[in-house]
């Protein structure tokens, strides 16, 4: 069977698959993050502070009262390309054998264009979810993630900087009430807030409530059960396959952004089918956009298991 390209995606479309890429990545897809969309350049998150600036009555206006203190972190999202060249030879025996019912997934698109796309969309989205909680700019193809940015930033308080360690079941309930004490008490009561865990954390505490030793666990069924929407000191636990091993941080959904130019010029998606340009059987697929993330109190914030040095 021979598989032909006629199309080309580019414009308002394309933006659909930029989407797609992107707000799939588990965080965003699962709403962990406030997401700002068509940030074109860079968005300024304002912090507002006050003193003490309840007083007294007096007959009079009482000057010097209170001062509200300004301050901005800036979001600017990073730009990024696809340059991929892919043989149609590799994947439409995939794609053809979907098409016959025999896929493990419950849809797939139609065209074989479409399932190149969400191919490659399925490919980044795996990296933005990387990058949100430990990309490094440094290293093409990311951008600094939440944890690259607190282990820098000068402004965190020392007290919100929890030492981590090897978190096993039979430590991971001291380590989470290590975060839930260093959490400042102006936050503690927030509805959004979370506490963001890597992959072992997490494991770890449904190893726990599930059973130790003697006990039966959580509602008596011990590891024989399926436990999700978990939560510590009433405090959501939210699972995440960006951040390292053995580290956590805790803060207001709020807090953390995720911008990106969505409906801006910058983006683009193209699938170029090679066959009447060079004779091949290769389809390139192009695509740009921007990504980046940011926080706005930092003082709002606790890690666990992140050396910050710039403290």
């Amino acid at each position: 069977m021979s598989v032909s390209i006629t199309s080309t995606y580019a414009g308002e479309f394309s933006g659909k698959y930029i989407a797609a890429a992107l707000l799939s990545a588990d965080t965003l897809d699962k709403g962990g993050i406030t997401v700002m969309p068509n940030v074109k350049f860079k968005s300024v998150l304002k912090k507002a502070s006050t003193d003490a600036i309840v007083k007294d009555a007096s007959c009079d206006f009482q000057t010097g009262q209170g001062t509200l203190t300004l301050t901005e972190k800036i979001l600017q999202p990073e730009e990024f390309q696809v340059n991929l060249d892919i043989c149609k030879k590799d994947l439409h025996s995939d794609w053809e054998a979907a098409q016959m019912g025999f896929s493990a997934f419950d849809t797939l698109p139609a065209n074989f264009s479409d399932f190149v796309l969400a191919h490659v969309a399925a490919k980044v989205a795996n990296r933005t979810e990387l990058n949100i909680w430990a990309g490094d700019t440094s290293t093409s193809g990311q951008f600094d993630g939440f944890s690259t940015l607190l282990s820098t930033d000068a402004d965190l308080p020392a007290a919100n900087e929890v030492t981590g360690t090897t978190v096993t079941a039979a430590n991971v309930d001291d380590e989470l009430g290590k975060i839930v004490d260093a959490i400042p008490s102006a936050v503690y009561s927030k509805e959004d807030l979370h506490i963001y865990v890597s992959q072992n954390i997490y494991r770890a505490y449904v190893r726990y409530l599930g059973g130790q030793a003697a006990t039966n666990g959580y509602d008596n069924k011990a590891n024989n059960q399926v436990l999700t929407d978990l939560f510590f000191d009433g405090i959501k636990i939210f699972p995440t396959a960006g951040l390292a091993d053995n580290t956590a941080i805790a803060a207001e959904k709020s807090n953390l952004f995720f911008g990106t130019g969505l409906l801006s010029d910058m983006n683009e998606v193209r699938v170029i089918d090679m066959a009447d340009t060079d004779g091949s059987q290769n389809v390139r697929v192009v695509m740009r956009f921007t990504a980046g993330v940011q926080y706005a109190q930092v003082g709002d914030i606790v890690t666990y298991g992140i050396v910050n040095s710039a403290n």
